[in-house]
């Protein structure tokens, strides 16, 4: 993938000399990334959490329950800006 292409992606603008700064950094990123597939990892079985101090897998997600929600009146009442019952905030780009 080349560096005009992830700009693009990330809706960046990006000029000629960022190109040439870039597209080298780039690809020594990939080769260095790319070093992982030298692994064996065909013994290795996938992961799904972290680990404890004593070596165990544990999940630290919570349990999913569902509850009452907040409603939109509480939820803008500490708001700094509301219009029509949504949050109002500065447009960024």
């Amino acid at each position: 993938m080349d560096v005009r292409q992830v700009a693009k992606l990330a809706h960046l603008e990006i000029t000629d000399e960022e190109v040439a700064i870039y597209t080298p950094q780039m690809k020594n990123i990939v080769a260095y990334v790319e070093q992982l597939n030298e692994l064996d990892t065909s013994n290795v079985e996938p992961m799904l959490g972290g680990l404890t101090p004593e070596g165990e897998t544990t999940n630290a997600i919570r349990e999913d329950i569902p509850h009452q929600s907040l409603g939109q009146e509480k939820a803008l009442s500490q708001a700094p800006s509301a219009v029509a019952g949504h949050f109002q905030v500065p447009k960024v780009l």
